[in-house]
């Protein structure tokens, strides 16, 4: 079954980060631990980026295939995987709108934890995310 992630764009770290994973249609992650997490997505995965400030701003499907750079001098340090039918929001949705989802779709307990790189939401709530989106961003 596919498995849905949200993924910051680092651009607190490296503003570059973000354009980069925009322009070149692709979800990274950077140094350990993050780095392996983009290891373990996989062909029809839902995959959002995240930016601080902001919220979601573009979303994919995970081609599967992992490849990895070097930053600088730093040898292999990015791993990152090219996304299909990527879009970048016209309107980007907000944390709070995407926990509002989240607690439609479960219950006013569930809390999503948004100081991490990378999020894993379960999957029926990945699919009500895109629907969102699909209706009021694009």
């Amino acid at each position: 079954m596919p498995k849905t992630y949200i993924v910051n764009t680092n651009k607190s770290n490296n503003t570059a980060n973000e354009g980069e994973m925009l322009t070149q249609q692709k979800v990274a992650a950077y140094y350990t631990p993050w780095k392996y997490f983009i290891d373990e997505m996989e062909a029809g995965d839902i995959v959002y980026l995240y930016s601080n400030g902001q919220g979601i701003i573009a979303r994919g499907i995970g081609t599967g295939i992992v490849e990895v750079a070097d930053i600088g001098a730093d040898i292999e340090e990015e791993h990152y995987m090219h996304l299909d039918r990527f879009e970048i929001l016209e309107n980007p949705l907000a944390p709070s709108k995407i926990t509002e989802i989240a607690q439609t779709a479960t219950d006013c307990k569930y809390v999503l934890k948004w100081n991490q790189t990378m999020i894993h939401l379960p999957n029926f709530i990945g699919l009500k995310v895109w629907q969102s989106i699909t209706k009021d961003c694009m």
